[in-house]
């Protein structure tokens, strides 16, 4: 079931808010987290029942584990459960991809299985992961079976994250229908749904359509038709996750859970370090604490730092898809996240400009660049000073967006070659005008009923406006304008705010017969 839709905006939702608070009214605590369990999986077996047994299957099998690492904590159980788990997520995620590898290599003709992939698998799974291994190493205790189901199968972060951590999310279970219910926070949850909503069908669908129509036409772009593409998918990409972020964030105030924060505005990052402390926060965490942690993390040099960095990157890529074209933007993640942490080093160590007071001003003026925040501007010409440093974050930005872009090319081509090809007519492409059919795909009838009324449609350049003022738009939201939960910590709802919502929730739920499916779904 997608939150964008009629049958959860509709029924679902409305039903869960009703029986849960109905449920918490009558003081039925235990019951009111059934109920919510039961919502949960009625809302992923909505998509497959197959996929239902088998998330059903797998908390059975974890918390089997789970009882049994509480009274005894032996390694060998926990090792045995961590690859039970990666067994089934390699079956149905990569078997085929090994198959199709194995069979390239060797000149073997294995069958492919055609395994339809479970939605969110690798979420539930890598969730269910670092609960066994937390209880294994003491973390957990006395978790009962309502709570570790639900605490897999909450609906609002199953399907595409956040990632959750047992300490983040059982607390919250277990108070369940002690705390009434509090109306400014379901107010504010509402609020973030909407914006989320909006951010999805409205912009990243919108921006799809470019996207869509670049990858199946590339030998017909130019070189500034492709270089579009790659920006429009960026843009995709970022108003879907951050979009479904906000909405999953949003449900869940509604029903007085706070889920963690996923996505803080990564396109505002200066560098790759400070990106990924904002993109898919959770994941990055994960890896850090279970994979990079236990490989060395940094104490056993720098040397083995950069390798952990580069396997943890590698494995990301991975993580998000079986191809060789995830591990491609892995690793161009990992090989710019090492030089620039190389580069951090080298800098904070006092490696870099070392002769003369000179070189210690250039030490403190550059230092880092972290989040767009420049450290040690001196009072000495405080203008000028200010000024380069906002130049240099800007420029930082700039070229981080343009780096991140590339490297998404490899995320969302079918493979190597298609992602070689685009990037090629973005770069050696004819430079020619921009195609009339990619700019048709933001012709969106209610805009164009202005372009209209302003005499403006029967233009040469009227089809490429809306195309211009969707993409300054987009960019803007995505690299300087304040994010939905940003923008819900200041809102009061007065007429105007109220209104603007309205417009927002009504606009979104009118585009509903033509919406995609989230992209992170197939992670």
């Amino acid at each position: 079931m997608l939150f964008n839709s009629y049958i959860f905006v509709f029924v679902f939702f409305p039903l869960c808010l009703l029986g849960y608070y109905g449920l918490l009214h009558w003081k039925k605590p235990k019951m009111a987290k059934i109920f919510l369990t039961i919502m949960s999986l009625w809302f992923y077996g909505y998509f497959n029942l197959s996929y239902l047994l088998i998330m059903v299957g797998s908390i059975a099998f974890n918390y089997i584990f789970h009882l049994l690492l509480s009274k005894h904590p032996d390694k060998k159980l926990m090792v045995l459960a961590v690859t039970g788990d990666l067994s089934i997520l390699f079956y149905f995620k990569y078997f085929d991809f090994f198959l199709t590898t194995v069979n390239g290599v060797f000149g073997s003709s294995f069958a492919l299985r055609g395994i339809l992939l479970p939605l969110g698998i690798s979420f539930f799974t890598f969730q269910q992961i670092s609960f066994v291994a937390d209880t294994y190493r003491g973390e957990v205790k006395n978790c009962s079976l309502i709570d570790y189901a639900l605490f897999v199968s909450f609906f609002p972060q199953l399907i595409a994250g956040p990632i959750v951590n047992h300490d983040e999310m059982l607390p919250q279970f277990r108070r369940v229908g002690r705390e009434s219910a509090k109306w400014e926070k379901i107010a504010e949850g509402f609020g973030l749904f909407v914006l989320g909503m909006a951010k999805k069908v409205l912009l990243a669908d919108t921006f799809g359509q470019g996207a869509d129509y670049g990858y199946d036409n590339i030998a017909l772009l130019g070189c500034m038709d492709a270089v579009l593409v790659i920006v429009f998918y960026a843009l995709q990409l970022y108003f879907d996750f951050s979009g479904y972020c906000d909405m999953a964030r949003g449900i869940g105030k509604m029903l007085g859970i706070e889920i963690p924060v996923n996505f803080d505005s990564p396109y505002k990052a200066t560098n790759i370090v400070a990106f990924w402390k904002r993109w898919h926060i959770t994941l990055n965490r994960f890896f850090t604490k279970y994979v990079y942690i236990p490989l060395g993390g940094n104490r056993k040099g720098a040397a083995r730092m950069y390798l952990n960095l580069m396997l943890v990157f590698l494995l990301s890529g991975l993580w998000h898809g079986a191809g060789w074209n995830y591990i491609v933007w892995g690793a161009m993640h990992g090989v710019l996240y090492v030089a620039t942490r190389f580069c951090q080093r080298q800098i904070r160590g006092g490696h870099i400009w070392q002769t003369g007071n000179e070189g210690q001003n250039l030490r403190k003026e550059f230092a880092t660049i972290d989040n767009g925040v420049i450290n040690g501007v001196t009072k000495k010409e405080p203008a000028l000073y200010k000024i380069r440093g906002r130049i240099m974050t800007l420029m930082s930005q700039i070229l981080l967006f343009l780096y991140v872009s590339i490297a998404w090319v490899y995320f969302r081509a079918q493979d190597i070659a298609q992602a070689n090809r685009l990037l090629a007519a973005a770069f050696q492409g004819k430079v020619q005008k921009i195609s009339l059919d990619l700019a048709e795909c933001f012709r969106l009838d209610e805009f164009w009923y202005v372009l209209k009324i302003l005499h403006l449609d029967n233009r040469a350049y009227s089809r490429y406006i809306l195309m211009a003022v969707i993409l300054a738009a987009g960019l803007y939201l995505a690299m300087a304008g304040s994010n939905a939960a940003q923008r819900m910590e200041r809102v009061k709802y007065r007429a105007g705010s109220v209104c603007i919502l309205a417009v927002l929730m009504v606009w979104s739920i009118l585009t509903f017969s033509g919406v995609s499916t989230f992209l992170y779904f197939n992670f």
